[in-house]
């Protein structure tokens, strides 16, 4: 019988630091033809749309999908999960917490393979929602000594820096300036809703490495053309899914500063087939969030909750009629 895991379920079961282990293994299992991974849909109406994305296979043990609703400026998602043998749905799971951790584990996955391993001095842009879980996962896998912060409200910004640095340990800043958050970073990270450039190439400094994990549609953007064009490796989380959602990448795309064949998936870097040269190389990971990602972490939280018995059972027609 399937079960229900509900935010706190997941809060419960699920840690930043199980989530980048998570994505590694599937990105692993992807690497070796595993796993499949489908690009985002949408349904669109007046009003909102509804967003589906599906992934899975044997190299998780899972297949499943995750659909999300954006209605009057509220968003909604569930996560539900199949046994990839018996076919069989084993588990529905709220997703709201479930998708911060998954979005931020990317980032740490990414920052773990291509920043520098001496790299710890980070600068974030925005404060919203998916920011926490950024820089726990960035500050999981390198010894970050300091973080300066910009987000364009005053309030915001200091406010989740003192959260922060109360949470992690470590000085985190509030800075008045976005180009103040890059200067001496050694790594970057987007994650805002910005349709136009928050980050901007002239403010880069060589080795720094750049987590964009903030924009998933073609009109939206966090990185100016300069950006990504001074970034000697590029990285995606997905290239199909990144032809109708990288909105960082139309630009330079246009102008042929930028070819799809410089730019290569997670998958390439965590099998060793991509990696970092030089201390000096900029790098860039463009995350757009994809189904693999909710999927390996989904596995997981259902995985403990059934060896701990935690879970409400879903009772289908089927089962009353067993009774």
């Amino acid at each position: 019988m399937p079960i229900l895991l509900r935010e706190d379920d997941v809060r419960a079961l699920l840690s930043i630091s199980d989530a980048i282990e998570a994505l590694e293994r599937a990105f692993h299992a992807q690497a070796e033809g595993l796993v499949a991974n489908a690009a985002r849909s949408r349904v669109r109406w007046p009003r909102g749309a509804l967003h589906v994305m599906a992934a899975g296979g044997p190299g998780v043990g899972y297949v499943g999908l995750k659909a999300y609703t954006t209605v009057g400026g509220q968003t909604r998602f569930v996560v539900l999960l199949f046994d990839s043998e018996s076919g069989e749905l084993v588990a529905l799971l709220e997703a709201d917490m479930l998708g911060r951790l998954r979005t931020g584990a990317a980032t740490g996955l990414a920052t773990r393979y291509l920043a520098r391993p001496d790299a710890r001095i980070v600068g974030m842009y925005g404060t919203g929602r998916q920011a926490a879980t950024q820089l726990m996962a960035v500050c999981a896998v390198r010894a970050v000594e300091e973080v300066r912060v910009y987000s364009s409200t005053q309030g915001h910004r200091e406010a989740f820096a003192r959260r922060m640095a109360e949470a992690l340990g470590i000085p985190v800043r509030a800075v008045d300036q976005p180009e103040a958050a890059a200067e001496g970073a050694d790594i970057l990270v987007t994650i805002t809703s910005a349709r136009e450039p928050v980050l901007r190439g002239a403010w880069l400094r060589p080795g720094v490495h750049i987590n964009a994990a903030g924009s998933n549609a073609l009109i939206r953007r966090e990185l100016d053309e300069e950006a990504v064009a001074r970034a000697d490796l590029i990285v995606i989380d997905d290239r199909d899914q990144g032809r109708i959602e990288a909105g960082d990448f139309l630009e330079p795309l246009e102008r042929g500063r930028l070819q799809w064949g410089r730019i290569y998936e997670l998958k390439d870097v965590v099998a060793g087939r991509v990696r970092r040269l030089h201390a000096d190389q900029i790098t860039l990971f463009k995350s757009l969030g994809i189904a693999l990602e909710d999927i390996a972490v989904a596995a997981l939280v259902y995985e403990r909750a059934k060896a701990q018995g935690i879970g409400e059972p879903i009772r289908f027609l089927k089962d009353l009629l067993q009774e």
